[in-house]
């Protein structure tokens, strides 16, 4: 090998190396900025249990995941906003962020005889006159939603699939009762943000079911007709 060769050969790897211990320097920073900022999941898991509005119940449950999952729901979510009774009741009296004050106490506070428990009227939609949210909770068997699975609720969410079938395809103008008329699928869940949801990681929705089966059984609210499911808790 010429010396000249020689020299371009060292130039080369005297470069790569260089390049290397760049990247290797610019990951190390990154993952420090990452600490520092506290935006790694385990402070995501401390801040859910801080934030949590009910009891726990952890027994069988994986700790990191219900927390992940508590964050996920009540900071990121705003799952209660829609899956509660409603503006008026979602919060403790006193609690309300959106009052001044009186009645606002300064300190936000869940109304947790509410909490999770649907029951909320988004209606009308289309054909449908009364469209109320889900009660999430678990049910007599330990299972959130009315006792659906995690395949279910996966299914749920990535696709908005309505396993409870309260609004069908209508047959027939105004048949059966309740029913949605086209453009409207029936067969799909058309209040709940699916179509977001749909895109979160396998990770952050097992974290959302475990912490849904966590939280206290919420029979939810006693409203007349067939366009709501109140929840079995024995």
């Amino acid at each position: 090998m010429t010396k000249t060769r020689l020299v371009r050969t060292l130039g080369v790897i005297a470069a790569f190396a260089a390049a290397v211990i760049a990247g290797m320097m610019m990951n190390s920073k990154r993952v420090g900025a990452w600490d520092d900022d506290g935006e790694g999941e385990e402070s995501k898991i401390k801040r859910g249990f801080e934030i949590a509005p009910v009891h726990l119940n952890f027994e069988g449950r994986n700790w990191a995941l219900v927390g992940l999952g508590s964050y996920i729901v009540n900071a990121v979510g705003d799952c209660n906003g829609c899956h509660s009774a409603g503006p008026t009741t979602e919060f403790a009296p006193g609690g309300n962020p959106y009052f001044r004050m009186p009645p606002f106490t300064g300190q936000k506070k869940t109304n947790t005889a509410t909490y999770l428990g649907g029951g909320r009227d988004f209606g009308p939609v289309g054909s449908v006159a009364h469209l109320y949210s889900r009660n999430l909770t678990p049910d007599k068997t330990g299972l959130p939603e009315g006792g659906r699975t995690y395949e279910q609720f996966v299914e749920i969410m990535r696709h908005g699939t309505d396993f409870d079938h309260i609004h069908p395809n209508c047959t027939a103008p105004g048949v059966p009762a309740n029913c949605f008329a086209p453009p409207f699928n029936g067969d799909l869940l058309q209040v709940m943000r699916w179509p977001s949801f749909q895109d979160m990681t396998d990770r952050d929705l097992r974290a959302i079911y475990e912490y849904l089966k966590a939280v206290p059984c919420n029979p939810g609210p006693v409203i007349s007709g067939a366009s709501y499911l109140q929840n079995e808790c024995e």
